[in-house]
């Protein structure tokens, strides 16, 4: 399989022609309505549907979604599954230390995001909570602040390992809560299976296996890639221009397999609706002059508008952060007023936002 060469922070057109500013993609969301919890079922949250043709905005549940499908599409899911990355230690004075790991190096060493980052110089040695024979160690210190940190110890061959017997499920900061047993469940696609992403492809978790054996009754396909989230998802643009922006590099993989099913579908006329931004960022990221083409490799692809997308013609997602790389992206697709104004709308019908929140389908 080829192997894709990092593209560059921004694609779109005519941007110097265009005013775009970051407070553009702002909105007011009464904490209130930021979920905190999932639904009792994943398919029994509510689904806003938006015509990119007309004005017209309608309300279901996410379970109705098979009528607005039609025989001879094809969604496409990210089957990244979320570790359980964050860990816990202390240091020999009793300071209580946390851990995020976000990229494997080799089986004794990742990168981790760590706090309190100042109290953690090179050479300090953290005993991880859970396993009395484990430490943590700080090897170096990376440019951007995050650290290099190496499983030193007893009791487990890797940091794998070491985060299945005694890491946490890395809930967004917005869940003001801790983890719970559910959330392993619930903060997970009943697709994943490829190990990697410190947060959930969140517009796969309304999907169950009953409904998945729906869409394959009523003709509409599915196809698998896999992006593996970073925690730069969560990360708000904080330039007044958002093409000034640092986009975070994410891990992902595009099989032939999945290339030739949406060639298919395609050619015989049906649509390719994304379940989710981070597949519309393989997708279009692999995009080559137009063509989409297999690869493994990293992508830091941010799409904002006006954008030219080459490869879907749907998008199903939740709702996103205020001044967030992915509420950009939707609006890049939908166009800006009228996702905005659909915000607005949902705030006012007090859909449930973010992680655990309502779904929304584009077409």
């Amino acid at each position: 399989m080829k192997m894709n060469t990092l593209q560059g922070d921004i694609i779109g057109s005519d941007f110097e022609q265009i005013s775009l500013q970051t407070d553009q993609f702002d909105y007011d969301l009464p904490p209130g309505l930021i979920a905190q919890f999932p639904v009792s079922k994943r398919d029994e949250c509510r689904l806003l549907y938006i015509n990119r043709r007309s004005e017209k905005i309608d309300h279901y549940h996410f379970r109705d979604i098979i009528s607005l499908l039609r025989k001879g599409d094809r969604l496409v899911f990210n089957d990244t599954r979320v570790i359980p990355a964050r860990m816990y230690g202390r240091k020999e004075n009793g300071l209580l230390i946390e851990f995020l790991f976000v990229e494997k190096i080799d089986r004794l060493n990742w990168i981790a995001l760590v706090g309190p980052a100042r109290r953690l110089r090179i050479g300090s040695m953290v005993q991880v909570e859970g396993c009395p024979g484990c430490f943590l160690k700080i090897v170096q210190v990376l440019p951007n602040g995050d650290r290099i940190v190496q499983l030193v110890g007893d009791g487990v061959e890797s940091i794998e390992q070491l985060m299945e017997k005694c890491g946490h499920l890395p809930l967004p900061h917005y869940i003001e809560r801790n983890e719970n047993h559910g959330d392993r469940e619930s903060y997970q696609t009943v697709y994943a299976r490829n190990n990697g992403a410190v947060a959930a492809p969140t517009a796969g978790l309304h999907f169950t296996d009953e409904l998945f054996r729906e869409l394959s009754a009523a003709g509409i396909d599915t196809s698998f890639l896999t992006l593996h989230v970073g925690v730069g998802t969560f990360r708000p643009v904080k330039e007044t221009d958002p093409r000034k922006h640092v986009m975070h590099e994410e891990r992902y993989e595009l099989s032939e397999q999945t290339v030739e099913q949406i060639k298919t579908t395609r050619e015989r006329g049906g649509r390719i609706i994304a379940v989710g931004t981070t597949v519309v960022r393989v997708l279009e990221h692999c995009a080559i002059n137009g063509t989409l083409q297999p690869g493994i490799g990293k992508t830091r692809l941010m799409i904002l508008p006006p954008y030219d997308f080459k490869i879907i013609d749907g998008l199903i997602t939740n709702f996103h952060l205020p001044k967030s790389t992915l509420l950009m992206l939707v609006c890049a697709f939908a166009g800006h007023k009228k996702i905005m104004d659909a915000y607005r709308m949902a705030v006012k019908d007090c859909y449930r936002f973010y992680s655990y929140g309502d779904a929304m389908l584009i077409l």
